[in-house]
This record gives C-alpha cells, structure tokens and sequence, in this order.
C-alpha cells in the first residue's frame, strides 16, 4: 500500500505519517534533508524528528530515494520529498535554467515508477505549496511548478492521499 502525505509548514505531515506504521517494527526511515554545516536551527529540527522516531526504526540518508523505494526490505517512510526535489534542482542546474532540465522530469518518472512498483508498504511525505501567492522569484515558481507536478504524479499511482491543514487530515483518496 502506498500512502501519500501532503501538507503545509508544521501542519503535522511528519507526525501523521509516522503514525501510519508501527512503533515496535523495523521501519526504514528514509530522512531527505542534509545536515547544512554551520545551520544550528537546521541541525535543531533534524534532532527533533530524529529523536521522536522509535528506536526499532532505522534512519536512512540518501538522495537516491527511487533505489530504496525498489528495494523493499518492509515498511519505508520517505519525509520529505520536497528536500529530495530541491536537491534533483540543485544537482540539474535547474534554478539557472530557463525552462526545468529533461533531467528533472527524468528523476521525477524514475522515482513516480519505483513508488508505483514499490514491493512493499511506503509512506511518502511532500509539502503542499501551491496554495498561496505565485512566488516573487523565478527560482520559487519553478519549485512550486515542479512540486505541484510531482505530487500530482504521485498522487495518481498512491492507494491513499491525505491532506493536513492545521492539524487536521482530509482524505483525498
């Protein structure tokens, strides 16, 4: 079963998704967001999602999210697939480009087919952030596009969508 998780900032995603598998089983806990050397507040936050994980949990650190997707290997949870987006951007020279590298789409189509694939039960956290204003900057645009474009690929290959606003959860499928 594929559960897909989307959210806005500190909507409790993160908390809801863990909640969908259990506590006392090994999960593998695919973490997207790199330690930024120097970033204190950063490093805060990834403590604090890290110590509220279970102890049977394993935490794993890797931006190939579509290998560990195929492999299987029991449950997986994936937070955040807007961390792993924005690296794909950053490694594709996408923010200085003036349309999104094939080389987006192409990451995007690999990981929407492991997912759609995938040989076990997977938890997939994305922000939401096509909801607000359009973004001032060229390099916001092309995050909100890609990410709205992302979510939508997922959410059709998913078992399940929800929606967190507030706190709340709204089931889409």
């Amino acid at each position: 079963m594929i559960t897909l998780v989307l959210g806005g900032t500190r909507s409790g995603k993160s908390g809801y998704a863990e909640h969908l598998l259990p506590a006392d089983a090994p999960v593998r806990y695919l973490a997207t967001a790199a330690r930024r050397p120097g970033d204190a507040e950063w490093d805060a936050r990834l403590d604090a999602h890290r110590a509220r994980r279970p102890p049977a949990w394993e935490t794993v650190e890797s931006p190939d999210v579509p290998a560990l997707v195929r492999a299987g290997g029991g449950p997986l949870l994936v937070d955040d697939l807007a961390t792993w987006l924005t690296g794909v951007l950053d490694d594709t020279g996408a923010w200085d480009s003036p349309t999104a590298p094939p080389a987006v789409a192409e990451r995007v189509a690999a990981l929407v087919d492991a997912v759609a694939a995938a040989p076990g039960r997977v938890v997939l956290v994305s922000a939401e952030v096509g909801l607000g204003v359009v973004p001032a900057t060229r390099s916001g645009r092309v995050f909100r596009d890609e990410l709205g474009a992302l979510n939508a690929a997922l959410a059709a290959v998913a078992d399940e969508v929800v929606l967190l606003v507030a706190g709340l959860t709204l089931r889409l499928k």
